[in-house]
């Protein structure tokens, strides 16, 4: 998945299953139709900030 540069992503995610108190599944970015799977919420949040990028995490730099 690579970086919008600051336009809304529309992401379909689909939880498989849970295992050691996390998820499991695929999550689809849909405005360019890729599919990747993932082995933790955590992973997904890190691949979802990978195509949304640093400057939308609704931080401000100090």
């Amino acid at each position: 998945m690579e970086e919008t540069g600051g336009k809304a992503n529309t992401f379909i995610v689909k939880i498989l299953q849970t295992q050691n108190k996390s998820w499991q599944g695929v999550v689809t970015w849909a405005d360019k139709n890729e599919t990747q799977c993932f082995r933790s919420a955590l992973e997904l949040m890190h691949m979802i900030q990978d195509v949304v990028g640093p400057e939308d995490n609704g931080v401000e730099n100090v």
